[in-house]
Formats: structure tokens, C-alpha cells, sequence
């Protein structure tokens, strides 16, 4: 009876994770906050101002934000009538979101549509968050699907969210920058994030959303669905996890209601649906709150929630621009590059520029009207389209990225025309190891932080210490820099210490490393094949753990690898020449044909800068022996 009891209580938790039956009861720990006069203050002045700022509005003196988004072709459809978002974008500083499944690796194109209004919302003091469906994703939004989606694993959801992540992150600081050159002056109530569903969908039983809101849905509208009608009348039909899925989007509005007071959601053009549907769950949601204390206000239609949806984005063939639609144009430089981002925009066609330009950029339509004027006059010099891909890529990979490529486009332009974006996409080389390797001279920011993803052997992550493996990832220049960050904790591990799941494969937290056995790395991998390490705030990698077999099959070396030194490759050429393997003029034939390789990736690449380094003396040693061995021999009989 006490046993059953104590189990029975809240706070009540095992004493050890192998002891089922062994209970130990402690008192709820509430974390508090403390709000102090200064902070209440602060609020008080916002409120203040925005309401004088809601006055001129009203007065014709300033232009409401609404207007705004509409002027440059962001509102396609409304969920709310024009007038009650407009009344209620005046009168409150409301909070807005867009969501982003992590299906795929890396944002595309497409993805910033509907992130460009909310951009704007926030520079015009609006709350603006995006949200990572971590959740959502593994259900998979059936909106405009014929079937379902392929599961993903989730060792590559972990992967996807890692590089979403930052890749919002790497935005949202552009997004501050392009503010400041605007003209926008930050106030202390400017307000974003970036969120993830899992940190309310793994903490909060599914009984209670279903009691909360699951008694206010019905089915007439939810089976009314155009997707729905289409799936149900497949063989295959439609499982109940897409069924609920429009109910599980919902909850996320809810809930960043309830934290951050997000009234609006924007979506994409096949979104008008689950907004509709979100509202009904947020009204479920807010109604049925069992604590009066918690209960969020519903006085008028100014508190209800409202969205809007940003038209669609097509190509010049009217077809969606999309993850699955072979032609996405993505924002990692590692499956688009850089180039073929920039030419993608200078491509559009001169009727769509200009529509582009307003939708794409942070342009004052004064700016935009003058560019198409210039454009009409020679449309062949493409001005707008330039103007458009500079803009683009400014925010998203920074203004000096953006420089360098278009100085690269006209270079390679002025020399001749260079093909097009296929339909299928840019082909990409297997990564180099020179990707991963930071700016030298520069702090590595968002900007330039080098790739990702790599691939790594199971011998030396499993088989070699931490300082290697580190070292092995490009995040140390040696194994002894990597053993002494290891030691200073100065490089992070995507876990949670202490847990027998080290780290929960849905959420991200980060432990500095510690200087532990070899074989202790096993406890780090996700799903027996992800690692993923920090150092500093953003040079991360992902390193997928492979076969040493299928790490040799891919061609790849990685720094420190075993007969991959200066030296090493010396004493072997030294050793073939005195066995006579190899010929001198073989030899010297190998040499050239690396040197021109050399000077080609040098020349593809001209802004990469490289330093000679000091070559050891064991290596010179080396190098005036093989000099020796490949003199030609002179013959006195000549003379």
C-alpha cells in the first residue's frame, strides 16, 4: 500500500534506473521568475509606445504593417476578414509564426516565402518566431500528397533539425543586419526565436490534448478536405496519424500562444487548410484550460487567432518549387553552390522581376521602381535580375558571400556563358576536406562557417581517442590542439549526461566533452551512427560513422588519417624508387599531373586564400633524397 502510494504521487521518481520497484517521493520543484520593477517598467513604456504608434496609424501619419505586406504581394489568402488583421496588427503588437517540417537536410527556395512577411513583421516590432516541427515531421503533413511520406530515421531527423536549426539561425542574424542597413533601429521589444515542437510534444500525454480540444473537432469538416477526399478514395487511404495531423499543428499555434502570444500563422499556399483547422484547435484549446488562472482571454474577435498564406512560387514552367519536385534551388551551399544559387535568380524572367524583387528583397519600392526603370532601358544587362540574386544572397549567406559570387559571375560570364541549373538539380563533388575548414584569420559566425555534414570510419570513432576524432572532424589542427580543447571543454557533444539514452533523438542539448576512454564514444552515438560535435557557438559537424570499408570506397581522407602525411608519402616514394617500382620520369609525370589538378581547383576558386606552411626538417631530409635519386645520371664516357 505505501509502495502503491508513493508511485501514485506527483514528484515521485525511481532511485535507480534498474530498480523498478524502488520509489522516492520529492517535492515538486517549481521554477520561478522573478519580474523585478525595472523589467514591468520596461513593458509599460513598449505598451506605451505602441499605443502612440497605434494613434498614427489610425491618423494616416504611419502605414499599417498589413498594408505593407500587401503592397509587396505577400497576403494570398486570409484566415479572418483583411479588415479584422489589419484592426488587430494596429492595436496589439501580436506575435507571429511560421513552421517548417524538417524533411530534408537543408531550406529551400521555397521556404523563404513565407518567411520574408514574417521578417518584416519583426523589423515593425512584432513578435516573430519559426518553428521546427521535429514532432510533426515524423507524421508528415499529407496536405496536397497522393501518398504517404517515407519515413525518415531518426538518426537523419536528428541531422535534418541540426542543419535547420542553424540554418534559421544563420537568417535571423541576417535579417538583424539588413535592419540595420534599413534604417531599423532595434528596440529593447523586438522579439524572436526559434522553436521546436518536440519540447512540448515529448513532455505533454497525448490523453490530455485529446480531451482538451479532440470533444470540439468534428469529423465533417476535418473529412471535407480536398486531400482527405483524394486519399480516402486511393487504395492505400489515409492513416490516422495524417489524419490528425492539422489537429497536432494546431497545438503548436496553441502553445507558442500561451508562451509568446502568437495570434498569426503563415504558411504557404497549401497551408489555407490546417490554418483554418489550427484556429478551431486554438479556440478548443483556449476554452477547455482547466486552470481560470492560466485561462487566456477571449473578450472579442481581436483575441482570436488569425493567418494568412503567401501565394505560390513557380518556376518559369509553372511548376511548385519543392523538395520533391527535381528542381529545388537549396540554401546549403553543399547541394546548390553559391554560383548556381546566384544564376538561379539572375535567370527569372524579365516579367517576374519585379514582382521578385518585392517579394525576395528588403527594398524600398522607390529603390525597386528606379531598377526597373534602369532594367527597360537595356533589359539584356539583366540589372533587376542582378540586383535581385545580390539581394537574395546577401541575406542568405551575408553581404561578403554575395560579393564574391557575383564578382565570380561576371568573371566567368565575361569569359563565355556557363550552363544553366539543370531540372534535376546541381550535381556536387564528394566533399573535400578544405569544406570544413574555417576562414583563416576570421572568427567563424554563421556566414562562413564551414560544412556540415562528413563521413568518418568506424575504426577511428570507436577505436581512437576523442582528441583524434576531433582532430579527424577539422574543429582542432592536431590531435594534441584536439586533446588540449578536450581538456579545456572547449568542444560540445549533442547529448544529456547522466541518461542511459544519452540523448533523446528528438532534442538537442549540448555537454562539453570530456577527455574519456575510447570506447565511451559509443554512448554518444545516435541511433548507433550519428555524432555530432561543436566548437564555439557555430562550427558544427555531423558526422555520420560509415564501415571502414565503405569509408575507403568513398575516396575520402580525413586529417591524421594513417598514410595520408607529408612524410609518410615521401618515405614511400623514396622506398618505390630504390625498389625500383617506379621510374624517376614516372614519378615526375605524377608530380605535374598533381600540380595542374592543383592549379585547376585553385583557379575555380579564386577567392580562397592559402598560406605555405614551414616545411619539418625530416620532410626536407626526405625531399633533397628523392631530389638525388631523380637527378638524371650524368655519363662521363660523354665528355
Amino acid at each position: 500500500m505505501v509502495v502503491a502510494s508513493l508511485q501514485a504521487g506527483r514528484g515521485c521518481r525511481p532511485i535507480l534506473r534498474t530498480c523498478r520497484n524502488a520509489w522516492a517521493c520529492e517535492p515538486v520543484r517549481v521554477q520561478r521568475r522573478h519580474i523585478g520593477l525595472k523589467y514591468l517598467a520596461k513593458v509599460a513604456a513598449a505598451e506605451e509606445q505602441w499605443q502612440e504608434r497605434a494613434k498614427k496609424i489610425e491618423a494616416g501619419a504611419v502605414k499599417n504593417t498589413f498594408d505593407l505586406l500587401e503592397e509587396r504581394g505577400y497576403v494570398h489568402q486570409t484566415a479572418g476578414s483583411s479588415e479584422q488583421i489589419r484592426e488587430l496588427m494596429r492595436r496589439k503588437r501580436i506575435g507571429a509564426y511560421v513552421g517548417i517540417d524538417p524533411t530534408a537536410p537543408s531550406l529551400h527556395v521555397g521556404h523563404l516565402l513565407p518567411l520574408m512577411p514574417l521578417f518584416w513583421m519583426y523589423m515593425h516590432g512584432y513578435g516573430a518566431f519559426t518553428l521546427i516541427g521535429g514532432a510533426t515531421a515524423k507524421v508528415g503533413d499529407p496536405t496536397g500528397r497522393l501518398s504517404a511520406r517515407e519515413p525518415i530515421s531518426r538518426a537523419d531527423m536528428t541531422m535534418n533539425m541540426t542543419k535547420v536549426h542553424f540554418q534559421l539561425k544563420k537568417l535571423w542574424a541576417n535579417v538583424e543586419t539588413q535592419a540595420r542597413r534599413r534604417g531599423y533601429v532595434k528596440e529593447w521589444a523586438w522579439t524572436r526565436g526559434v522553436k521546436n515542437n518536440n519540447s512540448w510534444w515529448n513532455s505533454q500525454p497525448m490523453l490530455e490534448i485529446l480531451l482538451r480540444v479532440g470533444k470540439s473537432m468534428r469529423l465533417g469538416p476535418m473529412l471535407s478536405r480536398t486531400t482527405v477526399k483524394q486519399r480516402l478514395a486511393d487504395d492505400d487511404g489515409m492513416s490516422l496519424t495524417e489524419f490528425i495531423y492539422p489537429l497536432m499543428q494546431g497545438w503548436d499555434w496553441f502553445k507558442l500562444l500561451e508562451s509568446e502570444k502568437v495570434q498569426m500563422q503563415i504558411g504557404g499556399s497549401d497551408q489555407y487548410g490546417n490554418i483554418i483547422g489550427g484556429i478551431r484547435v486554438v479556440k478548443a484549446a483556449r476554452a477547455s484550460e482547466p486552470d481560470p488562472d492560466r485561462a487566456l482571454p477571449a473578450v472579442d474577435e481581436f483575441d482570436d487567432p488569425v493567418g494568412f498564406t503567401v501565394p505560390l512560387l513557380t518556376d518559369s514552367k509553372g511548376a511548385k518549387f519543392g523538395k520533391s519536385a527535381g528542381n529545388a534551388v537549396w540554401l546549403d551551399p553543399f547541394k546548390t553552390p553559391l554560383f548556381d544559387q546566384y544564376s538561379f535568380f539572375v535567370g527569372q524572367p524579365d516579367d517576374q522581376v519585379e514582382k521578385l524583387l518585392k517579394m525576395f528583397t528588403f527594398l524600398p519600392l522607390e529603390v525597386i521602381q528606379k531598377t526597373m526603370e534602369e532594367h527597360s532601358l537595356d533589359m539584356s544587362k539583366r540589372v533587376a535580375q542582378h540586383l535581385l540574386a545580390f539581394e537574395t544572397l546577401t541575406l542568405i549567406h551575408g553581404e561578403e558571400v554575395a560579393r564574391k559570387v557575383q564578382d565570380e559571375h561576371r568573371l566567368v560570364f565575361a569569359k563565355g556563358p556557363r550552363p544553366s541549373l539543370s531540372a534535376e538539380g546541381t550535381v556536387v563533388p564528394a566533399a573535400d576536406m578544405s569544406d570544413y575548414k574555417a576562414v583563416e584569420g576570421h572568427p567563424t559566425d554563421l556566414n562562413n562557417a564551414p560544412r556540415i555534414d562528413m563521413i568518418l570510419p568506424e575504426s577511428l570513432i570507436l577505436g581512437k581517442s576523442i582528441a583524434r576524432v576531433i582532430h579527424a572532424a577539422g574543429l582542432a589542427s592536431s590531435t594534441s590542439e584536439g586533446h588540449r580543447l578536450a581538456k579545456q571543454q572547449a568542444i560540445y557533444i549533442a547529448a544529456a549526461a547522466g541518461q542511459a539514452r544519452v540523448m533523446h533523438p528528438s532534442q538537442l542539448s549540448f555537454n562539453s566533452v570530456k577527455l574519456w576512454f575510447p570506447q565511451e564514444t559509443r554512448n554518444y552515438l545516435i541511433e548507433g551512427k550519428l555524432l555530432i560535435l561543436r566548437k564555439g557557438r557555430h562550427n558544427v559537424r555531423i558526422i555520420e560513422m560509415v564501415s571502414d570499408e565503405e569509408y575507403a570506397a568513398s575516396g575520402q581522407t580525413y586529417p591524421g588519417m594513417p598514410g595520408t602525411g607529408a612524410v609518410r608519402k615521401l618515405n614511400a616514394n623514396l622506398k618505390k624508387l630504390k625498389a625500383g617500382v617506379q621510374t624517376p620520369e614516372q614519378m615526375l609525370k605524377e608530380a605535374l599531373a598533381q600540380d595542374a589538378k592543383d592549379e585547376a581547383e585553385q583557379e575555380s576558386d579564386q577567392f580562397q586564400l592559402t598560406f605555405p606552411k614551414e616545411k619539418g626538417r625530416q620532410q626536407r631530409d626526405i625531399e633533397a633524397k628523392l631530389d638525388e635519386l631523380t637527378k638524371p645520371k650524368v655519363n662521363s664516357a660523354e665528355f
